[in-house]
């Protein structure tokens, strides 16, 4: 299962660094790939850029994403991935500290599969990733990659 990657699109180096050690303590190996804004985020999924390259085995099982970010924001990037028929499919992940309804309405709205505020407290952070980690890389069936 580890060979399946993460998408972490974080701008805060708090926050990976927690999210990172979250995944760790919780078993989960697999690779992350961190994207610090949403232009990146999006030259990755649409393999642009730096990432024209990018192998199509490393398509990412899941993404992570938080809303507050430079250049394109969160809702952006959903709004792109679900407009494009090559990722519209692909699981997305709101993982933000946004405690904005407008935000969990228009998340929802633009296709999220799920929105997850961040816990404050680290255990509770822990366990969130866990549960989040063991839903989607284990327990969740993708779609077959086309």
């Amino acid at each position: 299962m580890n060979d399946r990657v993460i998408l972490l699109v974080e701008d805060n180096r708090d926050d990976e660094e927690l999210t990172l050690r979250a995944l760790a303590k919780s078993n989960i190996m697999n690779r992350v790939v961190i994207a610090r804004d949403g232009a990146e985020a999006l030259d990755y999924l649409f393999r642009r850029g730096a990432y024209a390259n990018r192998p199509a085995s490393e398509e990412p099982q899941v993404v992570l994403l938080d809303l507050k970010l430079p250049k394109l924001d969160g809702l952006e990037v959903l709004r792109a991935v679900r407009g494009n028929d090559d990722t519209k499919l692909l699981p997305i992940v709101v993982l933000t500290s946004s405690i904005e309804d407008r935000d969990l309405i228009d998340s929802y709205g633009l296709g999220a599969n799920s929105y997850i505020r961040k816990p404050v407290d680290f255990d509770q952070f822990v366990e969130a990733v866990r549960q989040l980690g063991l839903y989607w890389l284990v327990l969740n069936q993708p779609v077959p990659h086309r």
